[in-house]
């Protein structure tokens, strides 16, 4: 019976899995990992495709941004603890949006000699943990340390499932090299995945109840801030706030629910609505609104749906919820608008209708100055409505118009940054026809290990439009400190220390170091030609930087 090492059958199972990608940076505990690859590709096998990332960032980031783009989980390889430390806050970021990933890690030699795969060199020591799972437990719904090699298959199959079960999430392995090393049967790893994900189905009781609710509503709002999880649920949940004349607040939204110029779209502020409402619908929303800003009109009842309506993960999350349902947003939201299907609109649909037309409308930016604001609006004329944009503190929604699923992603709320950059790269490596944009301040830029990046578009052929709204400080470090102490002294002599990244680096250069297209902008008369210049050098097959020169906020 032909026999393979453990190392050897992570790839070929992954495959069977489904797995499109593995992002790898690799260390000394790959060997077996490495060894068994060269075998399989030197076969002809069909595997899933090896990514090399020279940061661990990169590839956390790169996973997450091909889950956003097909909904199918991807895998992350790292070096020990020092690379799954790396990895740890992209780990952090899947968990808050429910991004599945399988992220795995070798472990360094428990045998300090006398096995094959023991330790060798002194960093065998130097990176033993009581407990290396510990770095990304709190962020990952599973983990595990592999025992024996015939497990392999099995865990796999595990980490698969678990991680694409309602809620999603990241999962992690811990891979020993000495197991690696070691043998199982190759016909093991042919066989079908024996587990498959579990799904929560929303309560039909619950579903009637809130179809109730919505429906006897006089001043109902809906929240929604992480999309809606297919395009037609996006479709059906547009028409829904037409036929229902539902006004739709999308506070911090980091996914598009519905179009920015949709007539029931009321914009970011929750708080005019939500201040007389008397139902409100929560979609799959975080944090929907700000306590001590947005008052909670007294006797509202308010509804929590999506995958885990009340976020158990998070220590304290105290919005009410009356009634909360269960269940992927991409299904439970359709079923809620099929369970008000048989309830006419009524009179109070018109009354809501008469009062979204005389809302006031959102200024346009002021022409000639530079701001964020101004970006996204030469943005908006340029770009297509199947274009998807990556923001990470960069361009405001409010400005951008957006129409289409999967058109808009903003940084997860739980702000590890770093993430725009990456995300867009494998947002564009999953979908190659798909013009991506990535959008960030000049902080969230240097976090995402620029060069790191660069390189690996380079090295893929990765064409997407980055744009760097540059105004040389941490900016939302800038309106905390001015939010908080108004009236204090950092705000009252302009002088905000902690915040200021001047001189700002030269990113052009940084770009052009990997060969990629690259201008700064610092004038307003010149962003309409440069945004223009930059998305025909993508369509010549170049990533395209544009450094613009913004005023603070």
């Amino acid at each position: 019976m032909a026999q393979i090492t453990a190392g050897s059958a992570i790839f070929p199972r992954l495959g069977a899995l489904g797995v499109d990608y593995v992002f790898v940076n690799s260390g000394t505990d790959f060997p077996p990992i490495i060894e068994g690859l060269a075998r399989a590709m030197a076969d002809g096998q069909r595997l899933p495709r090896a990514i090399a990332c020279p940061h661990e960032h990169a590839a956390m980031g790169m996973a997450h941004g091909v889950w956003l783009m097909t909904g199918r989980p991807q895998a992350v390889m790292l070096h020990t603890n020092v690379g799954l430390a790396n990895g740890a806050i992209g780990a952090i970021n899947a968990a808050c949006e429910h991004v599945p990933m399988i992220l795995m890690s070798g472990r360094t030699p428990v045998a300090e000699g006398g096995r094959f795969g023991a330790r060798t060199v002194p960093i065998g020591w130097g990176q033993e943990m009581f407990d290396q799972a510990a770095l990304v437990r709190e962020a990952c719904k599973w983990d595990y340390e592999l025992r024996f090699p015939e497990q392999i298959g099995p865990v796999l199959d595990r980490a698969h499932a678990i991680a694409q079960s309602t809620p999603k999430g990241p999962v992690y392995l811990s891979l020993p090299r000495e197991v690696l090393c070691e043998e199982l049967p190759a016909e093991a790893v042919a066989a079908p995945p024996t587990l498959r994900p579990a799904g929560v189905a929303p309560d039909p009781a619950a579903l009637r109840t809130a179809a109730d609710w919505l429906a006897s509503a006089q001043r109902p709002l809906v929240i929604a801030q992480r999309g809606c999880g297919s395009a037609a649920a996006f479709a059906a949940f547009g028409q829904w706030a037409s036929d229902w004349a539902m006004p739709v607040a999308s506070w911090w939204a980091t996914h598009l629910a519905i179009a920015t110029d949709h007539p029931c779209h009321v914009g970011a502020d929750p708080g005019p609505y939500l201040a007389d409402a008397d139902v409100v619908l929560v979609v799959n929303a975080l944090a929907p609104w700000w306590p001590d800003k947005h008052p909670l009109a007294p006797g509202a009842k308010v509804i929590q749906l999506g995958p885990d309506p009340l976020f158990a993960r998070f220590p304290m999350r105290s919005f009410p919820a009356d009634l909360a349902i269960a269940g992927e947003t991409a299904a439970a939201l359709p079923a809620l608008i099929g369970a008000m299907a048989d309830r006419p609109p009524g009179s109070t649909a018109e009354a809501r209708r008469a009062r979204l037309a005389a809302r006031p409308v959102p200024a346009a930016p002021s022409p000639g100055r530079l701001t964020k604001a101004q970006v996204a609006a030469a943005l908006g004329h340029a770009l297509d409505d199947e274009t998807t944009v990556f923001s990470e503190l960069g361009v405001p929604l409010s400005a951008l118009p957006r129409r289409t699923h999967r058109s808009w992603f903003q940084e997860p709320h739980s702000g590890g940054l770093g993430w725009a950059f990456p995300a867009a790269m494998g947002a564009k490596l999953a979908a190659p026809d798909r013009v991506v944009v990535a959008t960030m301040g000049d902080g969230s830029y240097i976090f995402a290990n620029p060069t790191a990046c660069h390189q690996i578009a380079e090295a893929l052929g990765l064409a997407l439009l980055v744009v760097v709204v540059n105004n040389a400080e941490w900016g939302a470090v800038r309106a905390s400190v001015a939010q908080l102490y108004p009236e204090g002294m950092a705000a009252k002599t302009n002088a905000m220390p902690l915040t200021g990244l001047a001189p700002s680096p030269d990113f052009c250069q940084t770009a052009q170091a990997s060969r990629a297209w690259a201008r700064r902008v610092e004038r307003a008369e010149e962003l309409d030609a440069a945004i223009a210049d930059g998305l025909a050098a993508v369509a010549d097959g170049r990533l395209a930087l544009l450094d613009v020169q913004v005023e603070p906020d």
